[in-house]
């Protein structure tokens, strides 16, 4: 990247989010391009602020980083958005993982250490901060969870419905749609539409919704 890199930190107390700005400006090749208080401010200004990364607490008023994140990713499919929190029990990573964040990182870790992160994640891999590993537990089948978001699209495209028709029933974009669609290809190792069908046949996705192939 030949420009900085830009950040955005959303967290409601305002000592936290001026102390990991500072942390991060003294790297020459991060910009930090504001400092919100909750996850409503943080969709309403994402656009405008166009960050690579959205460095997200999970704990805020009026919206709270879950349901931020998962609206974050569906709006700006292309900006990562790194938890990071004070709480390190696994079920606060799994959830926020299931929600769309790209990674989860502890607010006392070292500098350098949520640098990482940010690199991790802007690279379009996913980061756990050390010792959380144990929050990604695979479903039954050895796969990766679904988000619920992915689970509604799942069932959708097993319908048989084109990525214009869910994003219409949705309404988000077709390119979200095709985000989310790549996403539950790599997390179920399938990789094609037909594939998609068998696995939600097989699990049960279409159960209830008068579908019969």
């Amino acid at each position: 990247m030949d420009r900085p890199i830009r950040i955005l930190i959303v967290d409601d107390h305002p000592m936290v989010a001026d102390g990991i700005r500072a942390l991060l400006e003294t790297f020459d090749d991060l910009e930090v391009v504001g400092t919100l208080h909750d996850g409503r401010e943080a969709i309403d200004r994402a656009g405008e602020l166009a960050p690579d990364v959205i460095l997200l607490d999970l704990n805020m008023p009026r919206m709270d980083g879950l349901s931020a994140t998962e609206i974050l990713r569906e709006s700006h499919p292309d900006v990562a958005v790194l938890i990071l929190s004070m709480h390190d029990a696994p079920e606060y990573v799994a959830t926020a993982l299931r929600h769309g964040a790209a990674g989860y990182c502890l607010k006392d870790q070292p500098t350098e250490e949520i640098r990482r992160a940010i690199d991790v994640v802007l690279a379009g891999e996913r980061y756990l901060c050390p010792g959380a590993e144990s929050a990604l537990e695979p479903t039954a089948d050895g796969t990766e969870p679904l988000t619920s978001r992915e689970q509604a699209i799942l069932l959708l495209v097993a319908q048989g419905r084109s990525n214009k028709a869910v994003a219409h029933d949705l309404d988000i974009s077709v390119r979200t749609v095709e985000t989310h669609r790549k996403n539950i290809k790599r997390k179920l190792g399938i990789s094609t539409t037909a594939g998609l069908t068998r696995y939600a046949l097989e699990h049960g996705v279409l159960q209830g919704t008068g579908f019969r192939g």
